[in-house]
């Protein structure tokens, strides 16, 4: 390769080598100049030099406005792919802000890098169009993810979570490596838009078909949908809180975001159909009862919980399947809806999972009993909790029922206006108004029922900072969707 192409390489990966630069920069004060220091001060020197690389990213991804793909799709970069950078970027800054407070590791540095190094790992995955960089991509992210799932070496259920989401994160990738070497022998490329020139035509062949189960069912277990969702409830439970938020919320908009590109791309000669009594064999089908499952059996599942981790696993299990939707439907604004969605529910799952650490640091627990009181103990955080279980339950004017709206009403318009996926759009409404009993379960302890204790729960500056922020943009968002649209 000569200097020219890697000076275009390093222009291409500018915002990733920053994320780079600013990991060797926190790894390298924590281990010199912060030793000996304190654990609070540790952290907020270290958070405030991640925070500073990923703005500093973030900021080179939005301003650019490049559209280039000069290595054949292994890097692949346009204003699409860079706000969702930008979206990854922010949602990490987000998770380093709560981590502050957290006491579940003295490995700052070491905990701060694995963090930077998922989301280059998610920035990778979402700048490419070729089969063989996402699986590389993917399984980079997903190392970080393992180990940060295992950091709390205080607490046997960190391992518990970390081994289970290790073993099931490996099948996964052994069904999505057989699925990608099926197109490869296919269509001989591993580019997407080559595969698809490739692949017209071919919609009945039988290995494209197992092509595509085996790559639904590899995706399924990175966005824990069912039946590919066994590891998440341990997961979530298990591993320490801030890692949880960043595994149900980074990996989240990146997977979400590569899926729809594989299917719409890749598979879009071989999209069948789901539409009632009119089913044709081809990935629609597939992906819409795994998206009918997920909403179901998350839903439900969620209501008989009693760990508030557990519930809110069970509830992004049911929260995958709404976002199947907008693979289902197969256009442009079913691609625009769903992305919208998962930006606006991660957001609202870390704030959610910053609420419930702050309850568990101060209570012992995340039992759903353990929120009693909580309005009295810690008025603002109940106020920005109430925010993000409303918005999880989709009331308006908040930004997940404006997500939903859009996402439904993409869903019934796809198949050209005749509803032959009205089906879909009816279950998920159904399954939304049965999330709304497991939420108001854990409002009304907060609201509701006196706490054992009186004495109130201090809240760290810093987190309590990122939690406001979130709940402000909760609400602008679901006021005023545009300015995000805009980009999607």
């Amino acid at each position: 390769m000569s200097n020219l192409q890697y000076l275009q390489l390093l222009q291409l990966a500018a915002p990733e080598a920053i994320v780079t630069v600013t990991l060797l920069a926190v790894l390298g004060a924590d281990l010199t100049v912060l030793r000996g220091k304190s654990l609070v001060a540790r952290f907020n020197f270290g958070a405030l030099l991640a925070v500073l690389g990923c703005v500093a990213a973030g900021a080179v991804a939005l301003s650019r406005r490049v559209t280039a793909d000069p290595f054949n799709g292994f890097l692949a970069v346009d204003p699409a792919s860079d706000f969702i950078k930008v979206a990854i970027l922010g949602l990490t800054v987000f998770t380093i802000l709560i981590s502050t407070s957290g006491k579940f590791t003295n490995h700052v540095g070491e905990y701060l890098s694995l963090l930077l190094l998922g989301t280059i790992g998610l920035m990778f995955l979402v700048s490419t169009v070729d089969v063989l960089m996402i699986f590389i991509a993917l399984e980079f992210a997903s190392l970080s993810l393992y180990i940060l799932a295992a950091f709390n070496k205080h607490d046997a259920k960190s391992s518990e979570a970390a081994l289970k989401y290790f073993l099931f994160g490996g099948m996964s990738a052994a069904f999505l490596l057989f699925g990608f070497s099926l197109l490869y022998g296919l269509s001989g490329s591993t580019n997407l838009l080559e595969i698809a020139r490739s692949l017209a035509g071919k919609s009945s062949d039988p290995l494209l078909l197992v092509a595509i189960v085996t790559t639904v069912v590899g995706f399924g277990f990175k966005v824990a949908a069912v039946p590919f969702h066994l590891w998440a409830p341990d997961a979530y439970e298990g591993a320490p809180t801030p890692s949880a938020a960043f595994i149900g919320s980074g990996s989240k908009v990146a997977s979400f975001y590569v899926l729809a590109k594989i299917f719409t791309l890749g598979f879009s000669g071989a999209a069948g159909s789901a539409v009632w009594q009119g089913y044709a064999a081809g990935w629609m089908p597939v992906v819409a009862v795994v998206a009918a499952l997920s909403m179901v059996l998350g839903n439900l599942t969620a209501i008989v919980q009693t760990s508030v981790k557990r519930l809110l696993a069970y509830s992004a299990i049911a929260h995958a399947g709404y976002m199947l939707l907008g693979v289902v439907a197969n256009t442009a604004g079913g691609a625009a809806s769903m992305m919208f969605y998962v930006i606006t529910y991660a957001a609202t799952t870390i704030g959610a999972f910053g609420v419930v650490m702050i309850v568990e640091e101060a209570t012992g627990g995340d039992a759903i009993e353990n929120f009693a009181g909580l309005s009295r103990r810690a008025p603002v955080l109940s106020l920005c909790l109430l925010i993000f279980l409303l918005s999880l339950g989709g009331i308006p004017p908040l930004a997940g029922f404006i997500a939903k709206f859009f996402l439904f009403s993409a869903v019934v318009l796809a198949d050209g206006g005749h509803l032959g996926l009205l089906w879909l759009v009816i279950l998920a409404i159904a399954m939304s108004a049965v999330s709304f009993y497991y939420y108001l379960l854990v409002l009304k302890q907060a609201f509701v029922r006196d706490a054992a204790a009186t004495t109130a729960i201090r809240v760290p500056p810093l987190t309590l900072f990122a939690l406001v922020v979130l709940a402000l943009l909760v609400i602008l968002v679901g006021c005023v969707p545009g300015w995000l649209t805009q980009f999607l």
